[in-house]
């Protein structure tokens, strides 16, 4: 006997997996060279030098114990309080350490505030196009999930529709700016109309409507600003991941930040933190805390990703393909040619150019590319992509 909806997200792959495993296999065949893989985000620009530097030198100079040993389980100290002033310094904020809980990056602390979160009927509304896993970390912590429909062709946020949407018994509201998979970035001004909508909901329900803000993302901006949330709307959560800020995916490390001037700020602190206690999401890496301790002021060298995405933007938007600007992260959302994603997908497999169709984001008849690739690799596919284009 097991549970048959863990046997089922084990069962069935993702399509990203799937499209990623088909490549590696591909390439064995026809070479790495031939194959046009745009379907993992997976960074392709190295950590900044601060941080193996800063992993050298506490693997040298910290005694072993202290190195591999436990931390508390809100997090190391000092790795809060560099936290906590980074995101003072820049966005002059009045963060304190003790309102960050440090995890095994984004993904987990998203669980953990789902089900902190969670009471009978609770529902959660998520904004399309929308990381899929979203769906399986709510409804395994008992939240009813619902979705905002997409807000073509710009994928900002349809505030109508959001508001249809909301009910006495919604919880939270979850966004994920800059985006995964449109690459866009949420202006100032709609997440200014965000809050004063769930401002007004709050009020007439007689209780929080929380936002929490998945910010993976948040230093991968080209020329666009990228507002700190809990500014604009005080019932902020945000989790954030040094996966792609620092290149560090494998290593695990993110923390969520739950302001104590949010509403009952301190005992949601306390149930974010019994929710990862009840998962086992506590005690991060001890090694990673003590790098974030030295280096959470670090930022990605944005470089080879602006040159790709300038090359893809520009090179298909001439084409004939139709996309949202994409001002942040490291995708391309684009409107299938003929309207169905899958189909397009299928025909660009054929042809050994891998990209996601937009179904599991919540937007169909769009896919998804990764541009964390090589400039090589984006030059050589994009006669593919000017080829299935006029194979109609």
């Amino acid at each position: 006997m097991f549970n048959q909806t863990a046997y089922a997200l084990g069962a069935n792959r993702s399509c990203i997996r799937e499209l990623f495993e088909y490549g590696r296999s591909r390439a064995a065949i026809v070479g790495p060279e031939n194959v046009y893989d745009y379907s993992l985000g997976n960074p392709s620009i190295p950590s900044p030098k601060g941080v193996n530097d800063a992993i050298r030198d506490i693997l040298l100079d910290t005694p072993s114990l202290l190195v591999h040993g436990y931390t508390s389980a809100t997090g190391d100290l000092e790795a809060r309080k560099a936290i906590s002033k980074d995101l003072n310094s820049r966005y002059g904020a009045d963060t304190k350490p003790e309102e960050f809980f440090l995890g095994c990056g984004a993904a987990p602390e998203l669980c953990s505030v789902f089900r902190a979160l969670s009471v009978p009927g609770g529902e959660l509304i998520a904004v399309a196009p929308y990381f899929p896993e979203y769906r399986p970390f709510a409804q395994e912590a008992g939240l009813q999930f619902k979705v905002v429909p997409p807000d073509v062709p710009d994928f900002q946020i349809s505030l109508p529709k959001l508001e249809a949407l909301i009910t006495p018994h919604t919880q939270a509201v979850l966004i994920n700016t800059p985006n995964n998979p449109s690459g866009v970035v949420y202006t100032r001004e709609t997440l200014q109309e965000l809050a004063a909508l769930l401002t007004r909901k709050a009020e007439s329900y007689g209780h929080p409507i929380y936002l929490i803000s998945d910010e993976p993302y948040r230093e991968l901006a080209y020329g666009v600003e990228v507002p700190f949330v809990p500014g604009i709307y005080r019932d902020t959560l945000i989790c954030y991941s040094y996966s792609k800020s620092l290149s560090l995916p494998g290593e695990r490390i993110g923390y969520v930040y739950v302001p104590q001037a949010a509403t009952d700020g301190k005992a949601l602190y306390a149930a974010v933190a019994g929710a990862a206690r009840s998962m086992g999401h506590v005690c991060a890496p001890s090694l990673m805390q003590r790098v974030i301790a030295r280096c959470a002021a670090l930022r990605p060298d944005l470089e080879a990703y602006d040159r790709n995405r300038r090359a893809l933007y520009e090179g298909l938007t001439a084409m004939g393909y139709e996309m949202a600007r994409p001002d942040g992260a490291f995708y391309l959302f684009i409107k299938a040619p003929g309207g169905d994603a899958n189909a397009f997908s299928e025909k660009a497999r054929q042809k050994d150019l891998l990209l996601v169709p937009g179904d599991g984001f919540g937007c169909p008849g769009y896919f998804r590319i990764c541009y964390c690739v090589s400039y090589e690799m984006i030059q050589n596919s994009l006669p593919v992509f000017k080829a299935l284009l006029e194979e109609g």
